[in-house]
């Protein structure tokens, strides 16, 4: 798997993309990684790319029972498995707290089973912890949000099993294809829908 060429110096640091827990890395005390299903993983990669502190993302997929999906059988459903993005990050300059706080506010959290015009168990929200302090961190930050909302967080917080990395042709691909991208984007009505339930904090950029 190529590094998309924006993180060039990255290269030889890159970790095995198959089956990794976000726990374990090539260097567990340099880096990091988190995975998180926000819907369409291209918006989700690029809104963390955005993140000082991650150093990659790669599209993939994980929460199914097949091994090795195609994005096709995913799609198409049946596999269990959501878009996610597996995001590499060093602890020394952005905390898991932080991530959890722009994934929230890249997302509509009381869709089920969709995310904006995307619709199938493919693009439900979900975080995938890989340790237990994740898994509390992911929960107390739902509960904050269904209080404040008022309403159910449809979120799935689930432990992480497995990572399979989506085809090359899907990694940094609002880099790759800029304008096809925000076509879909803006089609897919995505950043309305988050200035609707976010307001100013959409996209999740200020700090926590």
């Amino acid at each position: 798997m190529k590094m998309p060429l924006r993180f060039p110096w990255l290269i030889p640091a890159l970790l095995p993309l198959a089956m990794v827990s976000p726990a374990l890395g090539d260097d567990a005390e340099a880096t990091a990684t988190a995975v998180f299903g926000g819907g369409c993983f291209w918006c989700v990669e690029e809104a963390f790319d955005k993140v000082e502190g991650v150093v990659a993302t790669t599209s993939g997929f994980s929460g199914g029972d097949v091994e090795n999906p195609t994005y096709e059988q995913v799609v198409a459903g049946g596999t269990g498995h959501a878009e996610v993005v597996k995001v590499e990050y060093e602890p020394e300059q952005v905390d898991y707290a932080t991530l959890l706080h722009v994934f929230w506010r890249n997302i509509d959290p009381f869709a089920v089973d969709r995310q904006f015009c995307d619709r199938g168990e493919a693009y439900r929200s979900a975080i995938f912890y890989g340790s237990e302090a994740e898994r509390e961190l992911a929960e107390s930050t739902r509960d904050e949000l269904a209080e404040r909302f008022e309403r159910d967080i449809a979120t799935e917080i689930a432990a992480f099993e497995a990572f399979y990395p989506a085809e090359e042709y899907h990694q940094g691909y609002y880099l790759k294809n800029p304008v096809r991208y925000q076509y879909y984007k803006a089609a897919c009505g995505r950043e309305r829908r988050l200035e609707e339930v976010w307001g100013a904090e959409a996209g999740g950029l200020s700090q926590p």
